[in-house]
């Protein structure tokens, strides 16, 4: 196995900004997709949520695509908004030395928006199925440029009945193109989906790591359900976790549970479907970033969510489906970090845990609620993390936007400008190089462009008195 990404011959740019986000050895999943990928072979890869797949396909689609080229020459399907909003930053991310601009494209939000802004420089789009095959329908994404297209976390797009939408989706694709499939496990209707849409597929299945590993410990408790509340209590206050989510069953779960919390002085926030989409993005980067220690979701956050250091995973209900147990549980213990999954389970609920037993393959050992003792030994330093301000953990990009600096411009499509029009003209001034450019965003009438390794300020100066394609422009830093 490679101890760095060097072998792989990636270009210094890719391999810059990987080493900025702390991307040293590549994972089992990237040692065996990358060589294959990057030969552009077609790939049906089976690997579980936390295995670092998501790098395993944007590695390659970014040393591949062509940054001359406006339209989206990568598509990347996903099953849920988070998901698509997480790869899009991967991406963008990974591919930011390059300039390569990345879109996140779903649904509750404006479909004209959207369009604007898939007449814009994109070279990958990342989406949910139903909101990608309504611009498929409707002429707005174009396709005359697409060359690669992943289909990620393929078994839950069939749990959440999407699969028809991405078989129709995959039938309005050019042909030919590169084809890779990511799937946690295997059913008879995604290996059916591959067969019919993918040519020669090297199929590569990784070893389980994230549940079955024994950096995961796995405990269930017996609580009657009146009792759940004052059973969490006990569990966290001996556990006294630096962070830790919660999964209940339902929203109104949740939003009960989240109340009960906040009233006990728990620092907590919510996540489910009923939320309003900006305000779920705001829920999971604070999570992330450690502004409060506990999440209490529904199954949204279950999946494809990377989290790093939850050293407790809490069941407060029993999943319905054996797979949420193992992709739940599969937020903590990542990254090499240990970690804690407890299950709740009521007397009625006994044959579904066994249930979930069979699936994962082992017996999950039973506890005994803590003792009114033991919470009580518990007690001050559990009050007293409470009351800590926790330290809030910097982005893992944050090292990659340093000495970025975004600039605005007066003038877009309506003025004629293209990228390549504010390249040409900002690489020419006197210390910057057109390594210094990063991603530019052109709109109707306004233009982003950012500038890198500090000379922000620098090209700001200049470019007060330097027209652009013979047209003077007002030019300021941009807002974030």
């Amino acid at each position: 196995m490679p101890t760095s990404f060097h072998p792989y011959d990636l270009s210094p740019e890719i391999l810059k900004a990987l080493s900025h986000l702390t991307f040293t050895k590549p994972t089992d999943v990237q040692a065996e997709v990358l060589p294959y990928a990057l030969k552009g072979r077609d790939l049906l890869v089976q690997a579980e949520t936390g295995s670092g797949k998501t790098a395993a396909f944007v590695i390659p689609i970014c040393e591949a695509v062509k940054w001359e080229e406006n339209q989206p020459q990568a598509l990347i399907l996903t099953p849920t908004r988070e998901l698509a909003a997480q790869i899009q930053q991967d991406a963008t991310d990974i591919g930011r030395l390059k300039r390569i601009k990345a879109t996140a494209i779903y649904g509750k939000q404006p479909f004209a928006k959207q369009k604007e802004q898939l007449k814009q420089k994109n070279h990958m789009v990342v989406g949910t199925p139903g909101r990608l095959l309504d611009h498929l329908e409707k002429g707005t994404f174009p396709l005359a440029q697409l060359r690669y297209v992943v289909v990620d976390e393929a078994d839950e797009m069939l749990n959440r009945g999407f699969l028809k939408q991405v078989e129709s989706i995959l039938k309005r694709l050019p042909s030919p193109r590169i084809t890779m499939l990511f799937s946690a496990t295997l059913p008879a209707d995604v290996v059916e989906l591959s067969a019919t849409y993918m040519t020669n597929a090297k199929q590569i299945q990784i070893a389980s790591t994230a549940v079955m590993t024994e950096a995961i410990t796995h405990m269930a408790i017996a609580v009657r359900e009146r009792e759940k509340e004052k059973t969490f209590q006990a569990i966290t206050t001996v556990e006294n976790p630096d962070s830790c989510i919660v999964f209940c069953n339902t929203q109104e779960k949740v939003d009960a549970l989240f109340k009960h919390l906040r009233r006990e002085g728990y620092p907590c926030n919510k996540l489910h479907g009923g939320l309003y989409q900006r305000d779920r993005f705001a829920v999971m980067n604070a999570f992330k970033r450690r502004v409060f220690r506990y999440l209490i979701a529904t199954n949204v956050a279950a999946r494809g969510i990377d989290i790093e250091n939850v050293p407790l995973v809490i069941h407060y209900d029993l999943p319905n489906e054996t797979e949420s147990y193992v992709h739940r549980s599969g937020r903590t213990g990542r990254a090499g970090a240990s970690g804690k999954a407890i299950a709740f389970f009521t007397e009625a609920e006994e044959e579904r845990l066994k249930e979930i037993e069979d699936y994962i393959g082992f017996t999950i050992t039973r506890r005994e609620t803590p003792t009114s003792e033991a919470v009580k030994r518990a007690e001050k330093a559990f009050r007293a993390k409470l009351a800590e301000q926790p330290q809030e953990k910097e982005a893992t990009h944050q090292a990659l936007n340093e000495g970025i600096t975004k600039l605005y411009f007066n003038g877009g499509k309506r003025k004629k400008l293209r990228a390549v029009d504010f390249v040409g003209t900002i690489a020419k001034l006197d210390g910057v190089e057109a390594t210094d450019i990063g991603i530019i965003t052109i709109e109707e009438t306004r233009s982003f462009v950012e500038i890198l390794n500090g000379k922000g300020p620098l090209v700001l100066r200049a470019m007060t008195h330097t027209p652009v394609k013979g047209k003077p422009l007002k030019v300021y830093q941009a807002k974030e």
